[in-house]
């Protein structure tokens, strides 16, 4: 039976991790989240952040899984998950598996594994919970050679999730900064391996609900999966040199890049979506000022595809005025109708634009 080849270190980790390299990083990061939880917040409807931005993070989170998805696949997904392709109903999922743990969190204040484990069964359609088999060694991609061998015992993986709970929950425990916090933790989950499939997954969502458990987001916006996406092959190696050498540094410094560069992108999309939203705002009041409402306009920027349902279901219209008010827009150039099947539905796209191209671009 393969043994693991990495001790598990007791939490906090020891030595010093805030160096001062790290610490000049973390200030950065902490300067680029601020901005970003201020900015958000002065969002009229935070609701529309959550919907999209959140699906942003599923559809790269997964990516690193190699699970590849469209836009418009995501997107077609939400409102016909018969037609979906198992890379969208993934990702989908994943979105999913985010906002069951954002609302635990809301109701509870805490991240315990038991909303660890609903997470991992959402997303993998699954009633298991954490492995009571051994895992695979984790293999390098390109040489084939062994890398790590996470704990292979039940009683092991069981009681080092207990003490990664209290970790995370109890700040009694150290006094580390909450990002340096994070960054240990998304490395001592990983390094767990809990569950037989999706734990990469599950420790990115992680990442963002222990950021917004801190009051350092208000809702999960910050997508790290992007980040790590264009920079996997460090990531991985890093996981590991951490695991080999003992040595923290490296690995944090990556994570606090990882924050204030998502941070930037992050912010860089809302002042997208915001001076979007204005710009419809003040089209649709001008030249379709009967059928303008908040409420409809935040249903062209919470679905970047929507459909007559929607509109009708969130305005408390008849469906004959929702297509009709669809269509007039459609018409007038703000959305693009669409047919699919016997239905059919209408893309915001320079918001589609926006999240695809991170322009808002209408061609």
């Amino acid at each position: 039976m393969l043994k693991p080849t990495y001790n598990l270190p007791t939490l906090p980790p020891p030595g010093n991790l805030e160096t001062t390299q790290v610490f000049r990083e973390m200030a950065q990061a902490h300067r680029h989240l601020g901005e970003l939880k201020g900015r958000a917040t002065s969002m009229p409807n935070q609701g529309i952040l959550i919907d999209t931005l959140s699906l942003q993070e599923a559809k790269a989170s997964s990516e690193i899984e190699n699970i590849v998805t469209t836009q418009d696949e995501l997107f077609q997904a939400s409102f016909f998950p018969p037609a979906a392709s198992p890379a969208a109903k993934e990702v989908a999922l994943y979105r999913d598996a985010l906002k069951l743990g954002f609302d635990h969190l809301g109701r509870t204040g805490l991240l315990t594994n038991n909303t660890i484990i609903s997470m991992f069964q959402l997303l993998k359609r699954t009633t298991g919970e954490f492995r009571d088999t051994p895992s695979a060694a984790l293999k390098n991609e390109t040489t084939g050679d062994l890398v790590y061998v996470p704990p292979q015992d039940n009683n092991t993986i069981v009681a080092a999730m207990s003490d990664l709970e209290k970790f995370i929950n109890d700040d009694s425990l150290c006094s580390l900064d909450p990002l340096i916090k994070m960054a240990v933790i998304h490395h001592q989950f990983e390094s767990i391996h809990p569950f037989p499939d999706g734990n990469g997954r599950i420790g990115r969502i992680i990442n963002v609900l222990y950021l917004t458990q801190q009051g350092l987001l208000e809702i999960p916006i910050l997508y790290l999966s992007r980040y790590i996406t264009e920079n996997k092959g460090k990531y991985y190696a890093l996981l590991q040199s951490t695991r080999d050498t003992g040595e923290w540094q490296p690995w944090l410094l990556y994570m606090m890049q990882a924050v204030s560069e998502s941070s930037i992108h992050a912010l860089a999309l809302i002042d997208g979506i915001r001076e979007l939203m204005a710009n419809y705002k003040n089209r649709i009041r001008t030249w379709h000022a009967k059928i303008y409402s908040q409420d409809l306009l935040n249903n062209l920027f919470r679905h970047p595809y929507t459909r007559i349902d929607f509109v009708q279901n969130e305005l408390g219209i008849s469906r004959q005025t929702a297509a009709k008010y669809l269509d007039q827009l459609a018409d007038g150039g703000l959305l693009l109708k669409r047919q699919q099947g016997r239905n059919n539905y209408y893309v915001n796209v320079p918001l589609v634009n926006l999240f695809t191209n991170g322009t808002q671009r209408t061609s």
